[in-house]
């Protein structure tokens, strides 16, 4: 039997780090329960509530994980969000509120890592008219010392502190699109190089040689969710270079069979930080797999046409593999989001 039935933990959780982490997993030695609440007036820059959630779920799916808005707050009829600068005891108050209202119980301890722990767990013990004591965690010093402001402020720099799942949110995928023989595999691997990164290459192709050419209409769509996988699952720095994108696998499927499946085209939708066209500006070159030069023009002018009937920016690259290099580089560094 555990020291305590039910436990509280609050905290921003923006971005979730190691020090979090830890005083969870403490707490969870502690609890047959855990409780975690997070929320954040306002909200903080790549920390989304959805993204706050779906960390805690995936890191500690045992917990009962709550994260608000000031609009499902309004919904559940909480007090309003408190400001994150406002005063302790109104959050304290609004996380009393919180426990009574939306996780519908009353915590016997709440654990923090800091000394404003004593103060909360007086107020929680006042309104709930029930001792709530307070376990406070060790805490490492120093200006290294794992924070949110710190990890904030350079977050690859940082990513040491946190577990892949979350700093992978914080990775921009570069998506790299053309007809065939355009350069993109090439482009890729040197690219991922050039930025000091990793890079996804095409299973589609892997998929291909795997059926000798004979590609079936359920191949396709295990294409297009195998490649989503494998970027999912890349170990990256900074960005992540994706050789084609499920936009790719639709247009084959369209193309070999005139028709494409739902869920196909929901991937097609997968957003990238940076779509990159690869011109066919040299001589086609047949390696066997390939169609024509035709096809490859037919190609370029879907992306082309797919990509703005869809509103998505892209930038286009042309030249020598560096001189494509360097065209990339210069859209990132012009770009606030994406720099290098």
């Amino acid at each position: 039997m555990k020291r305590f039935t039910t436990g509280l933990i609050v905290g921003k959780f923006a971005p979730l780090h190691c020090g979090h982490e830890t005083l969870i997993r403490e707490a969870i030695e502690q609890c047959e329960t855990l409780l975690i609440l997070s929320y954040s007036v306002p909200e903080l820059p790549g920390c989304e509530p959805q993204k706050r959630l779906r960390w805690l779920q995936q890191q500690f799916p045992g917990c009962h994980s709550v994260v608000l808005t000031p609009e499902t707050a309004c919904t559940l009829g909480l007090p309003p969000m408190p400001h994150n600068d406002d005063d302790a005891d109104l959050h304290r108050h609004f996380v009393a509120s919180v426990c009574e209202l939306v996780f519908q119980c009353r915590p016997q301890a709440v654990f923090t890592a800091e000394a404003y722990g004593d103060g909360f767990a007086a107020v929680l013990s006042e309104r709930f008219q029930q001792p709530v004591a307070h376990v406070r965690s060790y805490r490492p010093s120093g200006t290294d010392a794992p924070s949110g402001t710190l990890i904030r402020a350079d977050v690859h720099r940082h990513r040491a502190l946190l577990a892949p799942p979350v700093y992978r949110d914080f990775v921009q995928r570069i998506c790299l699109l053309g007809g065939e023989s355009t350069g993109k595999s090439t482009l890729t691997v040197a690219l991922a190089k050039a930025l000091g990164t990793g890079f996804v290459a095409e299973y589609g192709r892997e998929r291909w040689e795997e059926k000798q050419g004979n590609l079936e209409y359920d191949d396709l769509l295990h294409i297009a969710f195998e490649q989503v996988r494998r970027e999912e699952s890349a170990a990256a720095h900074r960005y992540l270079v994706c050789d084609t994108s499920p936009l790719t696998t639709l247009f084959y499927t369209l193309y070999l069979f005139g028709r494409a499946p739902e869920a196909l085209f929901r991937l097609a939708e997968r957003p990238y930080a940076l779509i990159v066209l690869c011109e066919a500006d040299f001589p086609f070159v047949q390696d066997g797999t390939r169609q024509d030069e035709s096809f490859r023009l037919r190609q370029q002018a879907w992306y082309e046409d797919e990509l703005t009937r869809r509103g998505l920016p892209f930038i286009r690259v042309r030249g020598t593999v560096d001189e494509r290099i360097q065209q990339v580089k210069k859209a990132l560094a012009a770009s606030a989001d994406l720099t290098i």
